[in-house]
């Protein structure tokens, strides 16, 4: 199963894991994309989001407005999200303009820790 993890992350803790397996020479089986903070994760992840990527998981290559048909809102609201999404890169764009979610399955990690 082609997972991604989204998970609390420093630029540097992301980039010692990178060298780490830079260095062992074994790529990671899930891929793993790093948000510095809890709220940028909850900036990027939105409740709208997250039914995005419920839909677009398992359902290959879509139109945006495809998109926002199975979800039920306005194309443009639509288009602004996946925007949002491909930045952060968790979805892809097709080359013929459609958009993909890749994986088959996403987990969200993160510590809350007492300050």
């Amino acid at each position: 199963m082609k997972t991604v993890i989204l998970e609390i992350r420093s630029p540097e803790e992301s980039m010692a894991n990178f060298v780490q397996s830079w260095k062992a020479g074994k790529p990671e089986r899930v891929a793993r994309i790093a948000f510095a903070t809890p709220e940028l994760l909850w900036q990027v992840l939105t409740t709208k989001r997250w039914e995005l990527l419920k839909i677009l998981c398992g359902a290959g290559p879509i139109s945006i407005r495809e998109a926002a048909r199975r979800v039920g809102r306005d194309v443009k609201a639509v288009h602004s999200d996946i925007t949002a999404l491909l930045s952060a890169g968790i979805l892809d764009r097709t080359e013929s303009g459609g958009i993909i979610f890749p994986f088959e399955a996403v987990k969200v990690e993160f510590l809350l820790e007492a300050a």
